[in-house]
């Protein structure tokens, strides 16, 4: 019997019961390698892999990551022989994706090898399986029979099963003849991670990720929190609307000795106020959430924010907003469809911000002489208990 296993930590009770996924709980594997100088802790449990070795009731396994994108059915893989994989670095096989014949023989072995310390370059599970398996590279590579057997051995797979997602972007297209263009990769930054909405369209590459996901689990829980969230932003925007007369009467005690004080403190916080109106949308909106939909709460969310900052302290709107709409044409320019490779699309991108760059400063400079010149008003600050001139009456100095 074959499986295919994925390995991902975001995978829960709710998965369990939704996904028909069989999920196995296992304790951690303790990694003796997490005080090596160059270890990365975020593959501190990365050796929890290794338990796949266990599932012995399973004729061969697929094991694969979740950052993992299939174009087609790879079900041919199943085909393959006690230990599979594929060298994206030319020396090294990349454990995003590997075949594998479970044994207990084998998963005791390994755990014996950790025990005693076997050499492991990176800390992690693709550092100490490449040692475990260090003759893959000299092993033939893989073509499925074509009566549907299965082979016996380890075997190199073709890089058509992990293309790594950078081959795509010098072209904008793949460009992989040797073998089928099965598996997608996404290995690098982090935070770059196709499931992240922000990381559309930087990496163009994670929309397909998201339709993938649109047809097999869909947006349920991550929907209804944007609703919410969209209707809190819209009833921000109305109400500092309706608010304006009165959010800007801040009222002090001003004398001499403190009104610089004041007025640098009421700086910081207006620039304050810019910055998180374009800052805290991205740590509320769920960051799974689809990238059309998040891009776009995003930029309601950073215009409504600023709203608040524009209405109290009576700053001019455009330059405020000025990020907010430079943040909408960088998008457009980064998603457009029609380059013809990755070194047009990035010299456009930089062309963009080239040209974006004074706008920015300009606006910069605008929101400063406006605050400045809204704090040096005498109606704006009103001192604490004192009535308002009656109108018409110009004191004279």
């Amino acid at each position: 019997m074959p499986l295919c296993l994925m390995c991902s930590n975001m995978k829960g009770l709710h998965g369990e019961q939704e996904d028909g996924a069989r999920v196995m709980r296992v304790e951690n594997v303790n990694n003796p390698y997490k005080n090596q100088p160059n270890f990365d802790r975020r593959f501190l449990l990365t050796l929890n892999k290794l338990y796949v070795w266990k599932l012995v009731e399973y004729e061969r396994v697929v094991m694969l990551d979740a950052d993992n994108l299939f174009l087609r059915k790879p079900d041919e893989l199943f085909q393959c022989g006690q230990f599979c994989a594929v060298f994206i670095n030319p020396c090294i096989f990349h454990t995003g994706l590997f075949v594998l014949q479970p044994s207990m023989e084998v998963f005791n072995d390994m755990l014996h090898q950790l025990e005693i310390g076997k050499h492991n370059p990176d800390g992690a599970d693709q550092g100490f399986i490449s040692s475990y398996f260090p003759d893959l590279l000299d092993m033939p590579m893989f073509h499925p029979p074509l009566n549907g057997t299965t082979v016996n051995g380890s075997y190199r797979l073709p890089l058509g099963y992990q293309m790594e997602a950078t081959y795509y972007y010098l072209r904008l297209r793949w460009n992989v003849p040797c073998g089928p263009n099965s598996v997608i990769t996404f290995p690098g930054a982090l935070w770059l991670k196709p499931w992240y909405w922000w990381s559309w369209p930087v990496l163009p590459l994670g929309i397909q990720w998201h339709e993938q996901r649109r047809q097999n689990m869909g947006y349920g829980a991550e929907t209804t929190m944007a609703l919410i969230q969209c209707i809190v932003f819209v009833g921000i925007i109305a109400v500092t609307r309706l608010a304006r007369p009165n959010i800007s009467k801040l009222c002090y005690r001003r004398t001499e000795k403190n009104i610089s004080v004041i007025q640098a403190g009421l700086k910081m916080l207006a620039i304050w106020s810019i910055l998180a109106a374009y800052i805290l949308p991205i740590i509320i909106i769920p960051c799974t959430i689809h990238p059309l939909l998040g891009w776009g709460l995003y930029l309601l969310g950073s215009f409504a924010l600023c709203t608040i900052a524009i209405n109290a302290f009576m700053l001019p709107t455009l330059p405020v907003l000025t990020p907010c709409l430079g943040i909408f044409g960088v998008l457009l320019v980064m998603a457009f469809p029609l380059y013809s490779n990755g070194i047009i699309r990035a010299l456009s991108i930089f062309g963009y911000a080239f040209c974006a760059a004074p706008f920015l400063w300009v606006s910069v400079v605008k929101i400063m002489a406006s605050l400045q010149a809204s704090l040096e008003r005498e109606n704006f600050f009103p001192r604490l208990g004192e009535s308002s001139p009656p109108s018409g009456f110009n004191k004279l100095y």
